[in-house]
């Protein structure tokens, strides 16, 4: 199993390079684009570090971030849609800097990398906190509520990481214009999580009652 495993996960590591590699700097037309290549390594770093360290303490984590595959309808359309949005706004982002329509200031890139960074933090922890993390809406087996850290703050701290991270990704990149175009998961991942509760709310015993206790979903007194 470990070795399958580590197979599969390099595959998809190194297939993601250089899928956004690609969509990033096919458009921009040149290898000097730097924003490009920071995006690069604020994603892909750590993602690989974060590879590594649930290979050797959670590889039965590591094989459910790995599994994309939906089962709910609904979460399928979610997720192409989602697929759809990220390559238009890596495209944009390559012909904005390409042909210089409205490129962000360095300071600014620097400070969106930093946040990005930022919020990868929040990502690790939270699959620190919560083994059952997976990438496809399902209640696992011997699945329990998970109501202390970041869990007892928001009711999906993974989605407050991960969208901040995705609205990030534009500004690394220098591309207002991507960061309006990305700003459509918004409504995308609002549809994931209404149907992701009303899945954990009929199959995850005691997940009412910790909807009761904990108000918001996404960020702390707004959603």
């Amino acid at each position: 199993m470990k070795s399958n495993l580590l197979f599969q996960a390099f595959t998809k590591f190194f297939l993601g390079v250089i899928l956004l590699g690609t969509l990033v700097f096919l458009p921009a037309g040149s290898f000097h684009y730097w924003q490009g290549w920071l995006l690069m390594g604020v994603l892909f770093i750590p993602m690989f570090i974060a590879g590594l360290v649930m290979m050797v303490k959670n590889q039965e984590l590591l094989r459910k971030r790995l599994n994309a595959k939906e089962q709910e309808k609904e979460q399928k359309t979610v997720v192409a849609l989602s697929g759809l949005l990220f390559i238009a706004a890596f495209v944009v982002a390559g012909l904005n800097w390409r042909f210089q329509w409205c490129v962000l200031t360095n300071w600014a890139v620097w400070v969106a990398a930093a946040l990005f960074l930022l919020c990868y933090g929040l990502y690790a922890e939270v699959l620190r906190e919560n083994t059952y993390l997976s990438r496809t809406i399902e209640v696992q087996e011997h699945q329990k509520v998970i109501d202390t850290g970041l869990y007892g703050v928001v009711r999906h701290p993974m989605y407050m990481a991960t969208t901040v991270l995705f609205l990030m990704m534009p500004l690394v990149l220098a591309s207002p214009i991507s960061f309006a175009i990305m700003l459509l998961y918004i409504p995308l991942i609002a549809k994931r999580i209404r149907n992701e509760e009303a899945v954990l709310e009929q199959g995850l015993e005691g997940y009412g009652e910790y909807k009761q206790r904990v108000k918001y979903k996404v960020l702390p007194f707004i959603w």
